[in-house]
Formats: C-alpha cells, sequence, structure tokens
C-alpha cells in the first residue's frame, strides 16, 4: 500500500465502487468529486494527527501505511461530503438517506481503524516523481511506450509506483533517469510497457541513485508488476478519539 501522505487515497473509481450514481449526483448539483477526496483526506489526517499524538512517543505521520481499512474511512467520508452538499443544495430525502448512511459507514471504518491499529513502516519510502524519459539509439519496435520508476530503502523495501511517462519511439529506444531522491533512498527501479496499467519491472536488481537505465530493445515480461508501495512492518495501536459530527 502507499503511504498515507504519498496522495490520494482513493480515487473516483473507488468512489463509484461504492456508489454507481455518484457522478450523476456530482454533475447535477455541480459538486466537485476531487476536492472532496482531498477534503476528506485532510480531515483524516487532522484525526490521525490527533491519534498519533496521544501516545506517549506519538510517531511522525509520514510512517504511517494505507491499510484497506484506512482506505474505506477515506472513501465513506467523500462519499458522506458529496451527499452532505447534494442535501444542502436541494433538501431532498433521497440525499440526506444516502448522507447518513454513509455516516453510519465512516463511523464503521473508523471503529475498525482503532480495532486494528495504525499500519506503520519503520522507513517509509515515498512515492517516486516521474522519472525523465529521453530517446535513445536503440532498436525498440516502433510505439507508445509508458515509463515509471520506484524508490528503494536499505532494506529493499519499494515505495509506490510513480506517474508513468509516455515517450513515442521510432527507430530508436529511450533512457530512464530518476527524480530527486528522498533521504533515505538507496536505489530506484525502472518499470515500462505498452499501456499505462501493463508496467512491469525492467531491472534485475535496484539501480544505484546517480545510475541511468538505457532500455534494451526489448521490454522485458517477466519481471514483477507494479504495486501499489510498502506494506505496513506493524499495527500501531491508538487510543480512540470521538470522531466530529
Amino acid at each position: 500500500m502507499a503511504l498515507f501522505t504519498d496522495g490520494e487515497v482513493s480515487s473516483i473509481e473507488d468512489l463509484r465502487g461504492h456508489d454507481t450514481q455518484l457522478l450523476e449526483v456530482a454533475n447535477v448539483e455541480g459538486i466537485d468529486v476531487t476536492r472532496k477526496l482531498q477534503l476528506a483526506q485532510e480531515e483524516i489526517a487532522a484525526e490521525v494527527t490527533t491519534l498519533l499524538g496521544r501516545l506517549n512517543y506519538p510517531p511522525a505521520a509520514s510512517r504511517v501505511v494505507v491499510t484497506p481499512t484506512l482506505k474505506l474511512w477515506h472513501t465513506y467520508l467523500t462519499l458522506e461530503m458529496v451527499y452532505r452538499d447534494a442535501y444542502r443544495s436541494q433538501l431532498n430525502d433521497r440525499y440526506a438517506g444516502k448522507r447518513d448512511e454513509f455516516h453510519g459507514m465512516v463511523k464503521w471504518a473508523y471503529d475498525k481503524v482503532i480495532q486494528t491499529g495504525l499500519g506503520m513502516s519503520y522507513d517509509p519510502v515515498a512515492r517516486a516523481a516521474s522519472p525523465h524519459v529521453l530517446p535513445v539509439s536503440g532498436g525498440l519496435p516502433d510505439g507508445s511506450y509508458f515509463v515509471a520508476a520506484t524508490w528503494t530503502n536499505a532494506a529493499g523495501s519499494e515505495g509506490a509506483v510513480s506517474t508513468p511517462v509516455t515517450i513515442e519511439i521510432a527507430g530508436s529506444s529511450f533512457a530512464v533517469t530518476p527524480g530527486a531522491a528522498p533521504p533515505n533512498a538507496k536505489g530506484w527501479n525502472v518499470y515500462a510497457g505498452t499501456g499505462p496499467e501493463a508496467l512491469t519491472l525492467q531491472n534485475d536488481t535496484p539501480l544505484g541513485l546517480d545510475r541511468a537505465w538505457p532500455q534494451p530493445n526489448t521490454i522485458a515480461n517477466g519481471g514483477h508488476s507494479a504495486g501499489s508501495g510498502q506494506s505496513p512492518d506493524y499495527l500501531l495501536p491508538v487510543p480512540r478519539t470521538i470522531l466530529r459530527g
């Protein structure tokens, strides 16, 4: 899973998985769903900071890993915010029912986070920025390629994959260099493929921070697919607080 501080915890597609009418309601009522995702994450960040702050030796929030229950908390809170706004706009009882339903699911997901604990990493690896990709001489088959990168730490744990970069190849290949490395990064990996959802690992072992990757004349398909980031090293018990609202 990604770190909580890596960016978006849930996506619009995650929301639609729980409410197929979401985009229709948002369009009719003029609700910015992307902004609601951001606001929900800001609210959860405040709650997580409060939970950690109640511990005797609070760890940094940058060590929190997104677990399935934390993701559900964010998803349900975003949906509650959408229907809260929709109800305020039209005072429609159907919207009120949806708002109350998701409010209850927010509390359920929050309770699960408290019961299981917050996922934590001993050595969190931040999501990589998109790499720099340039054409170089080579014989890669012509076409469009998608290229992404990840950072690894001293233990070999891998952070979340970057947003892919697209490059058009015609009678050449490409070379990849990473962006600025986080302080604890010890290496990096290259992922490439012919589609943004079909990225596979290209290098056998993590590359040095100052090393560029020249893509061979084929795309390696035997490597593992790009993952979502680190798994928690442990679950941290946290004291319960009363949710607002």
